[in-house]
């Protein structure tokens, strides 16, 4: 699939030549997933409980950690258990923190660490309203957490214990999907964004390029004939393996899967290879003006 570029890494903190840090970066920021086949993240036994659905909530997605606060939402639990799961999921943080600093060391002094997730729910079936399905094509973008024109970056890592795969569909290049889209987009009502942020509608304040991308996310998961119609290939990434990709980028669905931990990163345009690639660059010359 040539929208993968394959690493042979085995461990996390795996230190990489300049060759191949150089071939990952082009690669992602090409629009590829960098796919670690052979990349594991190991339960230690007495985390191996957590291995069951049960310990979510039902009215998350997904379990929540902030390595930055320590807190973690989503859970069901007592408080030794939450503490427990907190450190597995600090320990996969600091692993994929580790992982990132080798493969993409021009990154290290930009990345924002993120939040962990760990997704025990089997996503097929699950109800959701389509501008939160994750089941059709679409590039990221956080509705309460503007990015600000900031790279988002997700490392995953499938520990299905059962051997059961997690099933993607990787889109057409996003600049071809923003091409598709932007045209129908609307500006901002005068003074909205800033309305939004004083109300607390959203954390940060939305910037032009965020209430453009938004729109490119929600408008492509509601048009069905785009998600019937889309340039998309189907991979399984199996168990105990590891990805990563611009998921702003990378257009994906998840068609099935459970037991997933995941670590988001924002990362500035400015400490890319080649800024010209990113989606803020590609809206930028769509729409013949800043956006942020």
């Amino acid at each position: 699939m040539d929208r993968l570029f394959e690493l042979p890494l085995t461990d996390w903190n795996q230190p990489l030549d300049s060759a191949r840090q150089e071939l990952a970066t082009d690669a992602m920021e090409s629009g590829k997933a960098v796919f670690l086949p052979q990349l594991a993240f190991q339960f230690h036994d007495e985390e191996k409980k957590f291995l069951t659905p049960s310990w979510s909530n039902g009215a998350a997605k997904n379990i929540s950690y902030d390595s930055s606060t320590g807190k973690i939402q989503g859970m069901e639990g007592e408080s030794a258990d939450k503490a427990a799961l907190a450190s597995m999921l600090q320990r996969y943080a600091d692993s994929t923190t580790s992982l990132l600093n080798n493969i993409f060391p021009r990154y290290k002094p930009a990345l924002i660490r993120g939040r962990t997730s760990y997704r025990p729910v089997e996503i097929k079936g699950r109800a959701a309203k389509v501008t939160k399905d994750d089941t059709r094509l679409h590039p990221d973008q956080f509705p309460a957490r503007p990015v600000q024109g900031k790279r988002i970056i997700r490392v995953f890592c499938n520990v299905n214990p059962h051997g059961k795969g997690r099933d993607w569909r990787i889109g057409e290049p996003f600049a071809a999907f923003a091409q598709k889209f932007f045209p129908q987009l609307k500006a901002p009502f005068p003074g909205v964004l800033g309305l939004q942020y004083l109300l607390r509608i959203t954390r940060r304040r939305r910037t032009l390029y965020d209430h453009y991308m938004l729109q490119l996310h929600d408008r492509g998961k509601m048009d069905d004939h785009y998600q019937k119609t889309a340039l998309q290939s189907p991979f399984s990434f199996p168990a105990q393996c590891t990805w990563l990709c611009f998921t702003d980028e990378v257009l994906h669905a998840v068609d099935a899967g459970q037991y997933l931990l995941e670590q988001t990163y924002l990362l500035p345009v400015g400490a890319m290879r080649d800024p010209e690639k990113s989606p803020l660059r590609v809206l930028e010359r769509m729409a013949n003006r800043a956006l942020v």
